[in-house]
Parts: C-alpha cells; sequence; structure tokens
C-alpha cells in the first residue's frame, strides 16, 4: 500500500493533456512584469529625455543655421548680380553680360553654393545625432575616408571636371547663347554644366565638352567683336579717291537699317595695311554686335565693290585671269617633207651610189 502510493509521488508523469496546453500567465505574472517596467522606466527616464533633448537641440540649430547661410547665398549672389552692372561705370558691365544671363548666372551659383551648404550642414547633424546614441563613428568615418580615397583617384577626372565646371559658372566664363573657340572645338553654347558643356557647331554638329579638359577659352559673344576688310587696289591708285569712296560707303551703311544696330563705332578707314610693288591694302574696320562681325564684314565688301565698280577703280589681288592661247599646231613638231625619200626623185638618184664596173671580158 505505500509503495503503490510512494512511486506516483517520487516520479509524477504529466497527462498528454496538460504538457500540450501553453501556461497561462496569472495575474500576479502580469502585475510583476508591469512592476518591473515601470521600475526600468523610471530608471532611464532621464537619461532618455536627456537624449531627446539632444538630438532637438541638434536638428533646432541645423535646421536654423541652414536656413540663415541659405538666405546669406540668396543675398551675396543678388549682391554680385547687382554690382555686375558697375563694372566700368556701367558700360562695360552692360556689354558683357545681360540681365538674363546674369539672372541665369545668379541662379545657377545660388544653387550650387545652397546645395553644398545644405550637405554640409545637416551632414555635420547626422553624425552628431549618431554619436549622442553612443554609436562608434570611428569605423563609419575609416570607412568613409578609404572611400573617398578609392573614389578620389578612380574619378579623378569626374572630379576635375565638376571643379573647373563650378569655376567656371564663378567667373563667368561663357554662357548659354554665347560663341565660344574651345581650341578643340568652336561653336555656339547650348547648354552648361557643371561636368560638360554642349556647342553647336557650324555645320550642325553637337560637341560634348568635358569642362576639365578645355585649357583655354576664347568668347566671341563678350563685349564688342571687330569687323575688318582689307580693300587690295593698284600700286598707281589714287589713296584720296579710294580713302573718299571709302569714307561715303561707310557713313551711308552707318545711317540704315538694322546695320546702325550692329555697327557699335563708326567704320573706320585705318589707311594703308602694306604697299607691293603692284598693288596696296587699305584697312577698313569698326566695332560691332558680339556675333554680327561676320555678317558686316560681308555686307561692307558687297558695298565696297559695287561703289569701286561705280566710279572705276578696280580692285586686284588673287589669282588672275588666263587668256585663252591658241590650240597648238599638231604638225609644228613634224619635219618637212623631203626629196630624198621618193627613190624616183632626181635628187634621189643623183645621191644613189654608182653601180660597179663588170670585170667579165
Amino acid at each position: 500500500m505505500s509503495l503503490s502510493v510512494s512511486l506516483p509521488a517520487a516520479d509524477p508523469s504529466p497527462t498528454p493533456s496538460e504538457s500540450g496546453t501553453p501556461r497561462v500567465p496569472s495575474l500576479e505574472d502580469a502585475q510583476e512584469s508591469a512592476t518591473n517596467a515601470a521600475g526600468w522606466v523610471e530608471e532611464n527616464w532621464s537619461t532618455w529625455l536627456a537624449i531627446g533633448l539632444r538630438v532637438l537641440l541638434i536638428l533646432v540649430i541645423a535646421v536654423v543655421l541652414r536656413v540663415v547661410v541659405r538666405r546669406a547665398i540668396t543675398k551675396l549672389v543678388d549682391r554680385m548680380s547687382r554690382t555686375g552692372q558697375a563694372v566700368d561705370g556701367g558700360t562695360l558691365g552692360g556689354l558683357l553680360v545681360n540681365a538674363e544671363r546674369r539672372r541665369q548666372r545668379s541662379q545657377a551659383i545660388g544653387s550650387v553654393l545652397r546645395s553644398v551648404a545644405s550637405f554640409l550642414i545637416m551632414g555635420t547633424a547626422a553624425l552628431m545625432i549618431l554619436g549622442t546614441f553612443q554609436i562608434n563613428l570611428a569605423p563609419l568615418l575609416a570607412s568613409a575616408g578609404v572611400a573617398g580615397v578609392a573614389i578620389g583617384f578612380g574619378a579623378r577626372n569626374l572630379v576635375t571636371d565638376f571643379l573647373s565646371g563650378v569655376f567656371m559658372i564663378l567667373e563667368d566664363q561663357y554662357g548659354v547663347g554665347d560663341s565660344i573657340d574651345a581650341g578643340v572645338a568652336s561653336g555656339e553654347v547650348i547648354e552648361v554644366g557643371l561636368r560638360v558643356t554642349k556647342l553647336r557647331g557650324e555645320n550642325g554638329a553637337i560637341w560634348y565638352l568635358r569642362n576639365g579638359e578645355v585649357k583655354r577659352i576664347g568668347n566671341l559673344s563678350q563685349g564688342w567683336a571687330t569687323a575688318g576688310v582689307d580693300v587690295t587696289v593698284r600700286s598707281d591708285e589714287d589713296l584720296d579717291r579710294v580713302k573718299a569712296t571709302l569714307n561715303q560707303v561707310a557713313e551711308k551703311m552707318g545711317k540704315e537699317e538694322p546695320w546702325n544696330e550692329f555697327l557699335w563705332s563708326p567704320i573706320e578707314v585705318l589707311g594703308l595695311d602694306s604697299v607691293l610693288l603692284e598693288s596696296m591694302v587699305v584697312r577698313v574696320s569698326a566695332k560691332t554686335m558680339p556675333g554680327k562681325s561676320l555678317t558686316v564684314e560681308r555686307e561692307l565688301r558687297w558695298r565696297i565693290k559695287q561703289a569701286f565698280d561705280a566710279r572705276g577703280i578696280p580692285i586686284v589681288g588673287g589669282a588672275t585671269a588666263v587668256e585663252d592661247a591658241p590650240a597648238p599646231d599638231p604638225t609644228a613638231g613634224m619635219a618637212a617633207p623631203s626629196a630624198y625619200a621618193s627613190s624616183v626623185s632626181p635628187q634621189s638618184i643623183a645621191a644613189s651610189p654608182l653601180p660597179p664596173t663588170s670585170t667579165t671580158k
């Protein structure tokens, strides 16, 4: 009796129904967990509050600093745009860049500076927030440094192009609509980027120029252009007559539309550019609107030729026409017929050798 009672007590085996059902926490267990959680929150709420306030303070300072810097950059760019008009008393500034181009340049410069400032301020704030949460930033900074060095060596041309584009915009070397000569290509600028500049060539081709590869730039659209025409006349021509004709052409052209707008100075006869044995060159020059020098030169040549033809002043120089020579005689190189060519002619008979005498008897 005692053995049968002690065995179940010594090795109790749960029934299948007791082992399959999960244990339901009791009210005492829930109360104990809530008490532990409340105690943990009470112990750490000051730390959480300090971290939250620190993160909030960093964000507020970063946002305020970003707004202040962006407004300062906007005011600086606007001031640069306004002071550009006062270069050389307001005359040269108006010739170098027009109002629309100045506005586009200011917007591009402001956009680049604002983007750089926002990246630096918000990036610094993000690193400070990570440091507030006691995250070790040494591996992150080391990885960023190694990645920056690798990118710097692998994409140095890209960095060079970007920096060249930034300085090109800051210095206002050229803009959209300008005609430039970049050495490797020339044409009209249709798009300006921080890495690539697009040109439309004379034959319609689009050239893509990397800003870092451009060593020199010749801007043909800033300020004013020069139209120059060389007039070649005979060395015995009356110079006073030639000069009077050229002055008449220049005065008439300067009063007509649209040439009075293209010409920014009177057409001047500079004088003799060179004197040769059979000809002399008279130089004519004028300041024109940017990009209109070739148009003015063509019209000026046209008018000078018409005026010289009306005055009977010939223009010399260049290839001269060769008069038509008579066709050569095909028999000129042939010898005259000879009487000795015929074997029956008296001359040929007389010149023929005598037959040998016969020795037979």
